[in-house]
């Protein structure tokens, strides 16, 4: 029975795909960045400074933010920006990428792509979870186009052992939403890969954003998840962002250790601030947007913090 169900699953998945740029357009448009696509979504004033690029977490795409996005570039803002969110190698829209998927290469696709799109920086680079890792190695790489930071519940880059630990159940657990996505079940019921709260667009998309191929993304970068924080462990020294303002922002509930660790990257500038939200959803873009975009807002105008 299982075989049956599977087998007519991968026929109706195959079928459904080929329907799939017709049904779930890229709401923003394909950059070639040197052998292969990125997708890029960009809204708001297109000469507003700094732009803000928005870094996913492990699994999720440019639609994770968009409700953040939208409430930043809304008409009836008192503050409006520039924002973009992109999708990285093999996720969503995107080609999938050479190499090995570490966040250095990551964070060099991610210079490149705002440079062949012809966006200008200085950039405020928001990260959630092990997004915070490429932007803060994008940050350290170009600290001349980096106007502050954000990063939303990021991972310890320290904890190398629970990352390696972890590594071959993040890999399994990869694995069955490709299997789940190969077979049409994300098609049929999104919520089986989207996080609760998550955008609407995120739902409407989750064949495309939750497929297989994503899927496998999020593997590759989770192989190489160790050697990411080792690489964002050197760039960790007293006053490694100078002034530039930046915000770190914790879910609630969050270990003493965590916390410990937060509020350690926000003394990094002599501008950081830490917040401790109110929600407890590791996703606080999805618990609490108007913290974040708060957060974004205090960063892209650069007060004292």
């Amino acid at each position: 029975m299982f075989a049956v169900v599977s087998g007519s699953g991968w026929v109706y998945e195959t079928l459904s795909r080929r329907a799939d740029g017709q049904r779930y357009p890229e709401p923003g448009r394909s950059i070639d960045i040197g052998g292969h696509r990125l997708h890029l979504n960009c809204s708001g004033l297109a000469d507003s400074a700094p732009t803000v690029v928005f870094e996913a977490g492990l699994g999720e795409s440019s639609t994770t933010w968009a409700t953040v996005q939208q409430m930043l570039t809304d008409p009836s803002a008192t503050v409006r920006v520039r924002a973009c969110s992109y999708d990285r190698g093999g996720y969503a829209w995107s080609d999938p990428g050479p190499g090995r998927r570490d966040a250095g290469r990551l964070a060099e696709e991610l210079h490149t792509l705002l440079d062949k799109a012809g966006e200008h920086g200085p950039y405020v680079l928001v990260g959630h979870s092990v997004g915070g890792f490429v932007v803060r190695l994008f940050a350290d790489r170009w600290p001349d186009e980096t106007a502050g930071l954000v990063l939303v519940d990021v991972t310890d880059e320290r904890q190398t052992g629970t990352l390696q630990a972890s590594g071959p159940v993040v890999r399994a657990q990869m694995a069955a939403f490709q299997f789940a996505a190969r077979i049409g079940a994300v098609r049929l019921a999104p919520g089986i890969a989207a996080s609760t709260g998550a955008p609407r667009e995120v739902r409407e998309n989750a064949a495309v954003v939750y497929r297989s191929a994503s899927m496998a993304a999020a593997a590759s970068e989770a192989e190489a998840s160790v050697d990411s924080a080792r690489l964002v462990q050197s760039t960790v020294r007293p006053g490694a962002w100078q002034d530039r303002p930046v915000v770190v922002i914790s879910a609630a509930g969050q270990s003493r250790e965590v916390l410990e660790h937060h509020a350690q990257l926000a003394a990094l500038s002599s501008r950081g601030r830490h917040v401790i939200a109110d929600t407890t959803d590791h996703y606080v873009h999805y618990g609490q947007p108007q913290l974040v975009v708060d957060a974004v807002r205090r960063v892209v105008l650069g007060p004292a913090l």
